[in-house]
This record gives structure tokens, C-alpha cells and sequence, in this order.
């Protein structure tokens, strides 16, 4: 069985860096410098608050005030084409809920440098049921002058379910691996399947800008076991790579989209 998965993870990462890094914006230099979230003033705080409550309304030209002309991420996005990868999930996801925390900040010469989480909730209808999907996003974004010229993916993850009871799984998968390593990619059915029939793939491909906008083919098979268990072969260079899995049966889907990111030797994990 083949079905065409429209790929949500890059654009939920795009949108989540947009309206997360800016909050630096207003902040006077001397509260910034190399903060943690406990140490991070009441001002930063109302701020991120605040950029969150308008991405909720999504706002798209609002949020695309604060990029740069010359800005790029890391997935070699740029600023015209986040502006269509964030327009392409809102009209995928109309109803959506952002939350975002500070893990770090500091100051760069004029430049602020800001390491969040966010965690996203989102319901969309499929014919005549419901479509669910929670995300979290941990980033590194780089502003100067109050607009974000740079940032940073560090972690992502995400699922959705659709259906009344849709497969409860369990994932087993590094955030990072060096290149060339051997890793495990595990994604177990936490409920045994008995006599029920599941059918599933799992499948991983490089992250890239164009691949923001494809959407994949997945040829579905039937599953003689309690999950899929693969053995993946990192890349020979330095990447970051989507791994997703998807499984169905009679009470609903779970698709479930990791991501895996590819060092150099002696790079920091």
C-alpha cells in the first residue's frame, strides 16, 4: 500500500525559529550576557509570551518582519522560502498552540545568540475525523538588529495521529551520531498486536530545502512483529537526516518524523 505523507517537520522547525528568536529584540545588552533560563529577566520572558500569542493568531507578515533579507538556516532555507514553507503549515494546521522556553542566551559582540525549546500542539480534520499532532523544537538562533540573520536546528521531533485509537509506539533513536557511525532505529508497538493486523514503514532521507516542499512516498507493509527494528549507516560528511516511521491499523495512524544529526569526528555531541 503507498500513501503520500507531506513532509511537517522542516516547516515546524522554520516557524518555531521565526517567532522564537526575536525575542532577544528589545532587551538592553547588559541582561543578556551568558543567561540561563532561571537567570532571564521578567522582560524576556512577557516578551517570548507575547511573539507566541501572535504566531497562534499566525500572522505571517507579521512574524516575517524579523528576518533579515540575508538570513539562512542551517536546512539551506531562505528568507523567501521559510516565508512559503511557515504559509504552506498554517494552511495545513489552521488550529495551533506555541509554547516556548529559554534554555540559554548571550551576547556576541552587538549580536544576541539564543538557545530555545518549543513545544507546538496542533488539530486539523481529515474527512470527518480529527488529525493531532504535537512538536518540539530545540534551536540556536543568531539577530542583529532586532531581525534574525541565522539559525540553527540542534533537535526535532514530532508526531501525529489520527483516529480513535491510533497505534501507541516507542521510538529508540540517537539525536546525533558521528559519520560513517552505526546506530540503532528502533520504533516498537507498545500494545501487542495479537491477531490485529498493522502495516508500517520506517524511512529516512537527507534534510534539505527542496525537500521542505516534496512530499514523500511511502510503500506500506504488513508488520510480522511488534515494531520496526533497522540498523542505519550514518552519512560519510556532516548533515542532518529525517527518520519517520508510520504505522496503521483498524483504530487509527501514528506518524511519527525524527531528526538525526550527522557530526564530524571529534565534533561535540
Amino acid at each position: 500500500m503507498k500513501i503520500f505523507q507531506k513532509k511537517l517537520a522542516p516547516a515546524f522547525a522554520s516557524l518555531i525559529l521565526g517567532i522564537t528568536l526575536w525575542c532577544g529584540g528589545g532587551l538592553h545588552p547588559q541582561l543578556v550576557k551568558a543567561q540561563t533560563r532561571n537567570e532571564a529577566p521578567d522582560e524576556l520572558l512577557d516578551l517570548i509570551e507575547d511573539i507566541d500569542r501572535a504566531a497562534n493568531r499566525q500572522r505571517i507578515d507579521k512574524v516575517m518582519d524579523f528576518y533579515s533579507e540575508d538570513f539562512i538556516n542551517s536546512d539551506g532555507l531562505d528568507r523567501d522560502s521559510l516565508e512559503r514553507a511557515i504559509a504552506e503549515f498554517w494552511e495545513l494546521y489552521p488550529i495551533l498552540r506555541y509554547r516556548t522556553e529559554i534554555e540559554s542566551w548571550e551576547l556576541d559582540g552587538d549580536a544576541i545568540i539564543a538557545e530555545t525549546v518549543t513545544y507546538i500542539t496542533g488539530l486539523r480534520r481529515i474527512e470527518d475525523r480529527n488529525m493531532n499532532l504535537t512538536a518540539t523544537i530545540r534551536s540556536k538562533q543568531r539577530y542583529e538588529n532586532e531581525q534574525i540573520v541565522e539559525q540553527e536546528i540542534l533537535a526535532e521531533r514530532n508526531q501525529q495521529t489520527l483516529g480513535e485509537e491510533p497505534p501507541e509506539i516507542k521510538i529508540s533513536l540517537p539525536q546525533e551520531v558521528f559519520v560513517r557511525e552505526q546506530y540503532n532505529f528502533d520504533t516498537i508497538l507498545v500494545e501487542p498486536l495479537g491477531d490485529e493486523m498493522a502495516i508500517g514503514v520506517a524511512v529516512e532521507e537527507a534534510v534539505s530545502d527542496d525537500a521542505y516542499f516534496e512530499a514523500a512516498s511511502f510503500e506500506l507493509e504488513e508488520l510480522r512483529s511488534g515494531g520496526i527494528f533497522k540498523i542505519g549507516i550514518a552519512p560519510p560528511q556532516a548533515e542532518s537526516r529525517w527518520l519517520s516511521t508510520i504505522f496503521m491499523r483498524e483504530g487509527g495512524v501514528t506518524i511519527n518524523t525524527h531528526r538525526l544529526r550527522v557530526l564530524e569526528p571529534g565534533g561535540v555531541r
